[in-house]
């Protein structure tokens, strides 16, 4: 793996932009502690999306963090990425690997599925996520994970395990105690009014002063 998933992970989304440009928001988040970035932009602006990209990964270099493109395998070889996060419909971890080489990172959104990540782990997955541990407001429909997925999923691999959906200041500290290495956020993170500081928060409730 080119860097370690490992604390803080922040998901962009388009959908529910934050109230300042992309690239502000990350650049806060990185301030504050972050460790990976996930672009995730589903829309059909193909232009704007890789100059974003571009920008992001530039600015996680710069910061010594992990810059990793949602479902499109495409844009992260383009911008050079550090990898690409698979969801259900987004192609599977073969095909990834082909197009990005041995030296990229594939995460693979498990949500509460044992099988699908035992066998992500098998082809070859960097890391697993589970989730939603939370009602998450961005995506209401998803069903719940338990937080016990931690435990079951650890006793089958060594991959780092990433907790998402509906996590916040609040929560954020029973999802590493169960075992989670990496926790993803996006409300929580993009939505603050002081976005440096909600991330230094959410780092300091779920991982320590220390982290």
């Amino acid at each position: 793996m080119t860097r370690p998933i490992t604390g803080l992970y922040m998901v962009t989304d388009a959908r529910r932009p934050p109230p300042v440009p992309v690239e502000t928001a990350v650049a806060a988040a990185l301030r504050g502690g972050v460790r990976i970035v996930q672009y995730r932009d589903k829309s059909d602006d193909t232009e704007r999306r890789r100059h974003e990209a571009a920008a992001l990964v530039a600015q996680c270099r710069a910061a010594g963090a992990c810059f990793i493109v949602n479902d499109d395998i495409a844009l992260a070889r383009a911008v050079a990425a550090d990898g690409v996060h698979l969801g259900r419909d987004d192609g599977d971890v073969a095909a990834a690997r082909a197009a990005l080489g041995l030296d990229r990172l594939i995460g693979v959104s498990c949500y509460a599925d044992l099988d699908r990540a035992r066998a992500a782990a098998e082809a070859g997955a960097d890391y697993l996520a589970f989730g939603s541990l939370y009602p998450s407001p961005t995506k209401p429909e998803s069903a719940l994970a338990p937080l016990s997925v931690f435990r079951e999923a650890r006793a089958f691999t060594d991959r780092p395990l990433v907790g998402i959906g509906g996590i916040n200041a609040g929560n954020i500290a029973e999802v590493t105690a169960a075992g989670a290495d990496a926790v993803a956020v996006v409300e929580a993170i993009s939505a603050a009014p002081d976005i440096e500081a909600a991330t230094a928060t959410l780092i300091d409730r779920g991982f320590g002063p220390a982290a």
